[in-house]
């Protein structure tokens, strides 16, 4: 009898588990916001010529989705975090990783950084937030936790909430 349960319970973990194949990761931001989740998205996205399977960052006390585009180039990752209130990324080099202003190819495509969004004083103390040393690790959960304080005003994205 303990073996049928026991296989019964197994059998149940493995479908739960094949549905929850697009969970990334979950913590704190430290802000406003809350907690966040961090899903890969079922759907591949273009963006700047390159098809793409972003992620899906959530935040528990506020509707904003930011969706975080990886791209891998020569001794570079870049994170780009496109969301409605405000889109910037994030580079990955052996030296640093930190936040800059969204490329200029990627301007064409509609996205750009909105100085009226942007709390700069932050953006400025994110322009290096570690020294880079696993720079070719995923830094998706930096990103959603420090994504948050580049809000400049974090209670008009709660009032959607």
């Amino acid at each position: 009898m303990k073996r049928v349960v026991f296989i019964t319970v197994l059998g149940f973990a493995l479908c739960f588990s094949s549905y929850a194949g697009k969970f990334v990761a979950a913590g704190e931001t430290y802000s406003a916001l809350g907690r966040y989740t961090i899903e890969l998205d079922d759907d591949y996205t273009m963006l700047n010529g390159t098809s793409h399977k972003p992620y899906v960052i959530r935040f528990e006390n506020s509707d904003l989705e930011a969706r975080v585009f990886v791209t891998i180039e020569k001794r570079c990752r870049k994170y780009f975090v496109l969301s409605d209130a405000l889109s910037v990324q994030y580079v990955s080099k052996p030296g640093y990783f930190g936040v800059e202003k969204l490329d200029s190819d990627i301007w064409s495509e509609g996205y750009g950084t909105s100085e009226k969004a942007l709390n700069k004083m932050e953006y400025f103390h994110q322009k290096r937030i570690t020294d880079g040393s696993a720079w070719k690790k995923n830094k998706t959960s930096l990103v959603a936790a420090y994504f948050p304080m580049l809000l400049k005003s974090q209670e008009e994205v709660l009032a959607s909430r």
